[in-house]
């Protein structure tokens, strides 16, 4: 059970980090066309991968030993990481809202001070109201990190 906690289940993690990589690496060298589509969905395999890689694995090790005390230091890693997870989950989550706001109010923006540049002032505002999305996540994560 240990050589499986200490090489398989992290070369696990590892491949399918770097699975998504290599993929589309070998899609720019044989010159294919890109494909948005295929390259989010592989990488969100690949992170749905590693996570329950990452999730079975406090799991394997606390009840390899079969003490209360190593379940319970377990338990408590555990916890940790899912405090790590939700923070990185809510800044991630927030993010990627903000560069949807963002992508579709500046270029609008953008088109509104070229016909009129008395615009510009309520369409900044417009842009800055979609960056502050991803402000609030970053304070979500910061309350759960260390509140």
């Amino acid at each position: 059970m240990e050589i499986v906690m200490l090489f398989v289940i992290p070369l696990i993690a590892a491949a399918a980090i770097l699975l998504p990589l290599f993929i589309n690496l070998k899609r720019v060298k044989d010159a294919k066309p890109f494909n948005r589509k295929r390259t989010v969905l592989t990488n969100v395999i690949s992170f749905i991968g590693v996570m329950i890689v990452m999730t079975i694995l406090p799991l394997t090790g606390a009840f390899a030993e079969g003490t209360e005390a190593v379940a319970a230091v377990a338990n408590d890693g555990f916890a940790e990481g899912m405090k790590y997870l939700a923070a990185a989950l809510s800044t991630g989550a927030a993010t990627i809202g903000t560069g949807i706001a963002v992508g579709s109010a500046a270029p609008a923006a953008i088109g509104a001070v070229s016909e009129n540049d008395k615009a510009f002032t309520k369409a900044l505002i417009f842009v800055a109201l979609g960056e502050g999305v991803a402000i609030y996540g970053l304070l979500i994560s910061i309350l759960i990190l260390f509140g």
